[in-house]
C-alpha cells in the first residue's frame, strides 16, 4: 500500500546520487523535496572540521524543508552521520525532528537497522573512501556488536584521491571492486557511501556473492518508507527492499 506523503532530502552540495536513487523507486503519491548543504570549501579533503561545517547547515535545511510539511526528512551524507559515533548520529536525528516536526532518517543508523534486520554479526565493507573516513567508520562499528571482518577502500592518499574520487565510479567498476573486496565469511556486504552509484548494481552484487548487500541509499530509502508505512515490493535493488 502506498500512502500520499512528502519526503524532504538534505543533500551535500556535490552529491548527485542520493536524489536520483530515491526518485528511481519513489511511488506515485510520494513527492521528494531537496535542500543542499555545504561547507566553506577551505578544507582540501574530508576531515572532522570540514564535515562539522556541512553539518552546521542541517538545522537551517530542516527549517526550510519543514515549509513543505514533509512526513520524513532523510540526510544524504553517510560519513557526516558516523564520524562522531552512534550517539552523535542519534542527536542529528533529534535535531532534524525537533526543528522540522518530521521523522528524521540518517544513513548510518538506517544501516545499523538494516544489518539488524538481516541479523548480521559479521560484515565485510567496501567503500570509495580514503583512510580517514574508513578509520572513523571502523570506530563507529566498534560501538556496536557487529564485527567487521574486512574493509576495503581507496588506498590512495586523500589529497590524490579527491582529484578523482572513487565515489564517482560508474556502476560497472563498483560491481567489480565490491565483489573482489568481500570477505568469504561475511553475513552481509556493506557499501556505505550515498554518493556512490552502488544502488544501481546491488542486485547484481547479491547474485554474485549469494549474501545480502546493504548500501547507504538503499538503507535510507528502506528506513524512510518503513517509517511512513509505505509498503510495496521494490525489485532489482537487493533483498532489503523486497522485504
Amino acid at each position: 500500500m502506498v500512502k500520499i506523503a512528502r519526503i524532504g532530502l538534505i543533500v551535500p552540495a556535490g552529491n548527485t546520487t542520493f536524489e536520483p536513487d530515491f526518485a528511481s523507486v519513489t511511488p506515485n503519491g510520494v513527492t521528494l523535496h531537496a535542500h543542499r548543504v555545504y561547507g566553506s570549501g577551505k578544507h582540501k579533503v574530508e576531515c572532522e572540521e570540514a564535515i562539522d561545517e556541512v553539518n552546521a547547515g542541517v538545522r537551517e535545511a530542516s527549517r526550510v524543508l519543514s515549509m513543505t510539511k514533509p512526513k520524513a526528512i532523510a540526510y544524504g551524507f553517510t560519513t557526516a552521520t558516523f564520524y562522531r559515533g552512534v550517539e552523535h548520529a542519534r542527536e542529528m536525528v533529534r535535531t532534524i525532528e525537533g526543528i522540522s516536526g518530521a521523522i528524521g532518517v540518517v544513513p548510518s543508523l538506517a544501516i545499523l537497522e538494516a544489518l539488524a534486520f538481516f541479523k548480521a554479526k559479521k560484515i565485510s565493507i567496501a567503500t570509495p573512501y580514503p583512510a580517514w573516513n574508513n578509520q572513523v567508520l571502523i570506530k563507529f562499528f566498534r560501538e556496536t556488536d557487529i564485527e567487521v571482518l574486512r574493509l576495503e577502500g581507496d588506498i590512495r592518499p586523500a589529497e590524490e584521491a579527491i582529484q578523482s574520487p572513487m565515489w564517482d565510479q560508474v556502476p560497472e567498476a563498483i560491481l567489480e571492486f565490491t565483489i573482489n573486496s568481500c570477505h568469504s565469511k561475511a553475513d552481509v556486504l556493506l557499501l556505505p557511501c550515498t554518493a556512490w552509484r552502488s544502488f544501481e548494481v546491488v542486485e547484481q552484487i547479491e547474485n554474485k556473492l549469494g549474501i545480502p548487500v546493504v548500501t547507504a541509499n538503499q538503507a535510507a530509502i528502506w528506513k524512510t518508507f518503513r517509517e511512513l508505512g509505505i509498503k510495496y515490493v521494490i525489485n532489482n535493488h537487493g533483498t532489503l527492499l523486497k522485504s
